[in-house]
């Protein structure tokens, strides 16, 4: 095993473990939460389809890569590649999407009561499950092409277009046949990313005014603590200025993937790592949420 496989195998295995550890602690905290019915928000729902398709992404592409590492070769077929991919692509898929919903859902319920978006709440928690399914079966739709572009690793080997990822690998399209399937992912990418811009910003500008029209209370009676709301909000903020953070990282890995005719290894470890780094690092922000909500709960 060389150097650079050593180093894949113990760094590969560590990330996979902290995000699926982390990941399914917050689906198991969230359940339990739901079937003891100590309290019910709105974002609830969203935040269990997040975590479940970080964990499909993080154990559908991390598995096979610590496998590689470890120096196995050629234990998917040609249906497997196909399946774990489309599975890992879905998921990737309604991360980003249920990301974007979470910070609209909480700018809505964040607003006052005074403004427009007040008449919208109601209506908003009761759509809240079926867009949820929604997002699901659109990004089934959007990666119908994948499973057509993966295979096994043998039966490409003497392609010279194709990414290779040790254990599978992903054929390069033309630019003429990849256009409308890249317009399709960008204009999805693009609105996602400007909702969750416009609901951050919101958020922000909400606290702002509340921080602004509360200041004079807080001189008279100190008090550090702060609304179960403005929490929430504080770490859907986080959560998304995490993922723009990471997505800005992959959208230069995705730009390299482009230019190069034949991807190197290097650039295949570091696209994985940079997709891996959101599903990992999202459920400790959560969980941190959690804590914070709770503990007045458990005081009580």
């Amino acid at each position: 095993m060389t150097s650079v496989n050593l180093k894949s195998a113990i760094l590969f295995p560590l990330l996979i473990a902290i995000g699926s550890l982390g990941n399914f602690s917050f689906l198991c905290y969230s359940i339990f939460l739901y079937f003891s019915n100590s309290r019910s928000r709105s974002t609830d729902l969203i935040l269990r389809h997040l975590t479940v398709a970080n964990l499909l992404f993080l154990l559908s592409r991390g598995i096979p890569e610590i496998m590689a590492a470890l120096g196995m070769e050629d234990f998917l077929n040609n249906v497997e590649c196909k399946l774990v991919f489309y599975v890992l692509m879905v998921g990737k898929g309604v991360s980003f999407s249920t990301t974007c919903l979470l910070s609209m859902v909480q700018a809505i319920s964040l607003s006052p009561r005074s403004s427009k978006w007040a008449a919208v709440k109601a209506r908003a928690l009761k759509y809240i499950g079926p867009c949820t399914n929604l997002l699901w079966f659109l990004h089934m739709l959007l990666n119908f092409r994948v499973p057509m572009l993966v295979s096994g690793k043998w039966r490409r080997r003497n392609m010279t277009n194709i990414i290779d990822y040790q254990y599978c690998s992903a054929l390069i399209s033309s630019k003429a046949q990849n256009s409308i399937f890249t317009a399709l992912s960008l204009s999805h990418d693009i609105l996602c990313l400007k909702l969750m811009i416009w609901s951050s910003g919101s958020m922000v500008l909400i606290l702002y005014r509340h921080n602004q029209r509360t200041q004079h209370i807080h001189k008279h009676h100190i008090s550090s603590r702060s609304s179960p709301e403005t929490r929430a909000s504080q770490s859907i903020i986080c959560l998304v200025c995490a993922f723009a953070s990471t997505y800005i990282l992959s959208s230069v890995t995705y730009v390299w993937f482009s230019v190069y005719d034949k991807s190197a290894w290097w650039l295949v470890k570091i696209s994985f790592l940079t997709n891996a780094c959101f599903p990992t690092v999202s459920p400790f922000i959560l969980l941190t949420r959690e804590q914070c909500l709770c503990r007045p709960m458990w005081k009580r």
